[in-house]
């Protein structure tokens, strides 16, 4: 392992102790056991690659830790991703209610405890985190911090199998790892690292069912779709289209490999129709996938938060939504894009301690 890369972790984690004191040492705490347990995984299912893939978690861990330090530390939050906060009121009404403790019957209250609806199950997980280490969105965000660091090793191993190359995997990984716009989204409290982080889990054990039956595959194949409509319930269908067209094709047609995937995918539909997920997800699809709800929403959004993004475009329609859609990819990927720097200067202000 490169040693000037492990003292850069240590002086990023004294840096968040005390430049976000004192959020900073639950934080930093949260992010060595969990990265300590990712490492652990690693050089278990990696044997032959894991001191480059730990180089490339640790890299990616630092990137999107110290993205997310800048962004707490300056106050930044609005600017990159509103829904943190948002996240955090619903995290901390959640720990109080957990704690037994008295809240208002108000809309927080029945947005943190509803079981349906975009992103309802990105509450509980910062209600969880909260529980344990208090209110603190610096611990939160640094989790899913480490989380999109995680992705870098599935990315490898997903690509390595697929191409058969391990050239192919290495490079993959080192994409994820430091591409910006992936750095932006999972270095923030933002559900968006986390879905990532779950299709990246999905794929990989699809792959490895396809290789070898276990429990485990199918148990953390379920555990991956469940957490998926959770926070974000349409990429749920495209994902179980996926899964059952891979399984259905496979990489080998022997009996073996035909009775794994079927079995699979019996497991796999009496675990989610056990959950409730089928109903649930028939009911949210009614509810909000339709384009007229989307053309509020995103009417809405685009007014408030005086982006100037989207102000002509109407997606009510299917061709206005499929006219939409390469502009919305390339703000997606690229922004914010230098002309629109002097807004993001203008949000600046500096932390207390300076």
């Amino acid at each position: 392992m490169n040693k000037r890369l492990v003292v850069l972790c240590f002086i990023v984690g004294i840096a968040m102790m005390i430049l976000a004191f004192p959020e900073g040492f639950a934080a930093a705490l949260l992010v060595l056991v969990c990265s300590s347990i990712v490492i652990f995984i690693i050089r278990q299912q990696f044997k032959e690659d894991s001191d480059y893939l730990i180089q490339m978690f640790l890299l990616a861990l630092l990137a999107r830790l110290i993205f997310g330090l800048l962004i707490h530390i300056f106050d930044l939050r609005a600017f990159f991703g509103g829904d943190a906060i948002t996240y955090d009121i619903l995290g901390e009404r959640l720990m109080t209610i957990w704690s037994g403790q008295q809240v208002p019957n108000d809309y927080f209250t029945k947005l943190a405890l509803a079981t349906s609806g975009p992103g309802w199950g990105m509450s509980k997980i910062v209600g969880g985190i909260y529980f344990i280490v208090g209110r603190n969105i610096l611990a939160a965000q640094s989790f899913c911090g480490v989380l999109g660091a995680a992705t870098v090793p599935m990315i490898y191993s997903c690509a390595r199998k697929i191409f058969n190359n391990r050239r192919v995997g290495q490079i993959s990984a080192l994409l994820v790892a430091l591409y910006p716009a992936f750095i932006v989204w999972t270095g923030q409290l933002l559900k968006d690292g986390l879905i990532i982080f779950l299709l990246v889990l999905a794929m990989t054990m699809v792959l490895l069912i396809q290789e070898k039956f276990r429990y485990t595959y199918v148990f953390l194949l379920i555990f991956s779709l469940l957490g998926i409509i959770s926070l974000r319930f349409y990429i749920f269908y495209m994902v179980a289209v996926a899964i059952v067209g891979a399984f259905i094709v496979g990489i080998s047609n022997s009996p073996q490999s035909i009775m794994r995937r079927v079995g699979a995918l019996v497991i796999i539909g009496i675990g989610l129709t056990y959950f409730g997920v089928i109903k649930n997800a028939g009911s949210e699809v009614d509810e909000y996938a339709n384009l007229d709800r989307i053309e509020r929403s995103r009417s809405y959004l685009a007014s408030s938060a005086d982006s100037g993004f989207g102000g002509n475009l109407d997606v009510s329609t299917t061709g206005g939504a499929l006219a939409a859609l390469p502009i919305g990819f390339a703000y997606l990927m690229f922004a914010p894009f230098p002309w629109e720097m002097s807004n993001f200067r203008q949000t600046i202000t500096l932390p207390e301690i300076l």
